[in-house]
């Protein structure tokens, strides 16, 4: 699928949301974008993290947006167009496409849950099947423990699934990769957040294999500055 396919599909599914919203339902929008810089191996490395939504209460049409950058050029980044549906309290069930932009071009059919489990978890749980055939899952889970109202430890996890070896893309089957988190945010209004984070990534199974022989570590510990705005 071509990208302008993928973004013609998105503004489509947006456009109708108002349609599908329950009559009465007001529809809302919302946005969270968090952008980062990080030093790995003496190379300063810049990283966003993006979405959001518009609909009413039941119908919603969802974005998703992440990337890293190094020297001015790409090298990780996909974007998500998702149709979400309340299926229970605190609970959407979402379907769609994702595409990303590099390292190659690749399609995804996604399906998803997102929601917010016991103790206030965010989580975002999705399977992806390529336009190849490839299965992937990512489970993400974040919290929030307020020191005052204004400054905040979130912690997270998040974990990256395969169901097969792709040793052209150095990934193993099963667990590949997994990033343990905490972020450290003061915020001054909901639009102005300056953060620093601290993060953990691993490799497991054949994925740390491959790392080990490209790197001779399959683990990194990584510290953030950023800015995170929500409007």
């Amino acid at each position: 699928m071509k990208p302008k396919i993928l973004i013609a599909g998105a503004l489509a599914m947006a456009t109708a949301l108002p349609a599908l919203a329950a009559e009465g339902d007001p529809v809302y929008n919302y946005t969270l974008i968090e952008a980062d810089i990080a030093e790995i191996d003496d190379e300063t490395v810049g990283a966003f993290d993006a979405q959001g939504w518009v609909g009413g209460d039941y119908n919603r049409f969802w974005w998703k947006a992440e990337g890293e950058f190094a020297d001015g050029d790409f090298e990780d980044a996909e974007v998500q167009a998702l149709y979400s549906r309340y299926i229970s309290k605190f609970w959407d069930a979402q379907i769609g496409v994702r595409y990303d932009l590099e390292p190659k071009g690749e399609t995804y059919g996604v399906i998803g849950l997102q929601g917010l489990a016991p103790y206030f978890f965010e989580v975002d749980a999705a399977a992806f099947v390529s336009s190849s055939g490839d299965v992937s899952a990512r489970f993400e889970a974040t919290g929030e423990l307020l020191f005052t109202q204004r400054l905040i430890l979130e912690p997270g996890i998040a974990l990256d699934f395969y169901a097969e070896d792709d040793p052209s893309r150095q990934i193993g089957s099963g667990l590949a990769t997994a990033e343990y988190s905490a972020q450290l945010r003061y915020e001054f209004t909901r639009e102005f957040a300056p953060y620093v984070e601290l993060a953990y990534e691993e490799a497991y199974g054949d994925t740390a294999d491959f790392q080990r022989l490209e790197t001779g570590s399959a683990d990194d510990t990584v510290f953030k500055v950023g800015l995170r705005t929500m409007f």
